[in-house]
């Protein structure tokens, strides 16, 4: 996705460590506009998945998630970072964190994921792959069929596309880096 890519080299960010930010356009100010066109993307990928519902994980994949299901007129359920204190039915997994280094506890009432689930998971990041191999873990426990997974930009030099395409998973990215050494932003072709 072209548009993506020159957003991505006119404002994105690299620090040492493979780190990547684009919190001025994606994950903390967001720009409607590109959202919008990333959901149109994934929309077109998926087409012929026949999802019901769309998923993600608090908070970054909320946005585009959202988008997402608005265009395909499709609920979206998040997994909660934090075990709140109502959620009944629940469903949970641990996560380690390749950003905050350290795990998490991530849950979801079955009530919003359930067997007769088509599920398309949408998240802005694919690093490691943990966080999208957790979200795997919980759809598969709730019985629900997972089609597929988009992400807005995978760091295809830390392994977690591979992870996920080794279990069979499809993996839709929009960006995708081959390498930040230097900080330089490489995109594989």
């Amino acid at each position: 996705m072209e548009l993506l890519k020159r957003r991505i080299l006119q404002d994105g960010r690299c620090f040492e460590g493979g780190i990547l930010k684009v919190d001025s356009f994606i994950n903390h100010q967001m720009d409607p506009g590109l959202m919008k066109a990333i959901a149109v993307e994934f929309v077109r990928r998926f087409a012929s998945e026949n999802v019901n519902k769309v998923m993600t994980i608090e908070a970054s994949g909320i946005a585009p998630a959202i988008m997402v299901g608005f265009l395909l007129d499709l609920p979206v359920v998040f997994a909660k970072k934090k075990r709140p204190k109502t959620m009944e039915n629940m469903l949970a997994t641990t996560i380690h964190s390749f950003t905050k280094d350290r795990d998490y506890e991530v849950c979801l009432s079955r009530d919003f994921l359930t067997p007769a689930d088509r599920v398309l998971f949408i998240d802005d990041f694919l690093a490691y792959g943990n966080a999208a191999i957790g979200a795997a873990e919980l759809i598969r426990t709730a019985g629900a069929t997972l089609c597929g997974m988009g992400f807005i930009i995978e760091k295809a030099f830390q392994d977690g596309g591979r992870r996920l395409r080794e279990r069979g998973i499809r993996v839709e990215s929009l960006a995708v880096i081959e390498s930040l050494d230097h900080c330089q932003i490489r995109f594989a072709r």
